[in-house]
């Protein structure tokens, strides 16, 4: 694979398999990632959904979190999808006490904002200027607020709910492109990826 940026993704939890097929389609070499020696192969990680306390007690047994809140702070890019969105907030709002975060983007997320598992739903969105994409929701948070750095790549359609933003080089979405099929926000961010790489 010519030229491919070698991109992580999280393995502690949530929908690993769909993220790595997702980026190898989108021409990155995409390896799994639990431990500090593994993250530290990679130049850029996807951070999936799942259950953001689960997840940040795994990074914690598996001693991932502060070398990953090091690469983070050192520049390195990372997607964030549904609770990886909540893992790279600055700020949480509904999280359980004492839930820490990777943090990296200056935003405050709501935890399961649209509901619970039974209120997971599908509907479009407009993602970074790139038209419509099918988004799916699955007891998704949303950004209450962003700082002035942050840029807001995507909104629910009434507009009343960002579900996409980027900071620099950290990207995090609401939703899970992973499960639609649609590759447009994975090649997104492998670009970020190339892009950040030719900058350094």
């Amino acid at each position: 694979m010519t030229n491919a940026p070698v991109i992580g993704v999280l393995a502690l939890q949530g929908d690993v398999r769909e993220h790595l097929k997702a980026l190898r389609e989108a021409g990155a070499d995409a390896r799994a990632v639990r431990r500090p020696a593994e993250l530290d192969e990679v130049g850029a990680l996807v951070i999936p959904g799942g259950e953001s306390t689960t997840m940040w007690k795994l990074a914690e047994t598996f001693e991932i979190l502060d070398p990953l809140r090091l690469r983070i702070k050192e520049g390195m890019p990372a997607y964030g999808s549904c609770a990886g969105m909540i893992m790279l907030a600055d700020r949480i709002e509904g999280g359980v006490t004492g839930q820490q975060t990777i943090g990296g983007i200056d935003m405050v997320v709501r935890r399961n904002a649209f509901g619970r598992q039974v209120d997971s739903f599908e509907s479009d969105i407009e993602f970074a200027g790139r038209g419509d994409l099918r988004a799916v929701f699955i007891r998704a948070p949303w950004v209450e607020s962003v700082g002035d750095r942050v840029e807001v790549l995507g909104r629910t359609h009434a507009g009343d709910r960002i579900v996409a933003v980027r900071q620099g080089p950290l990207l995090a979405t609401s939703f899970h492109p992973e499960l639609t099929g649609d590759g447009r926000v994975h090649a997104y961010f492998v670009e970020m990826v190339r892009r950040d790489t030719r900058e350094r």
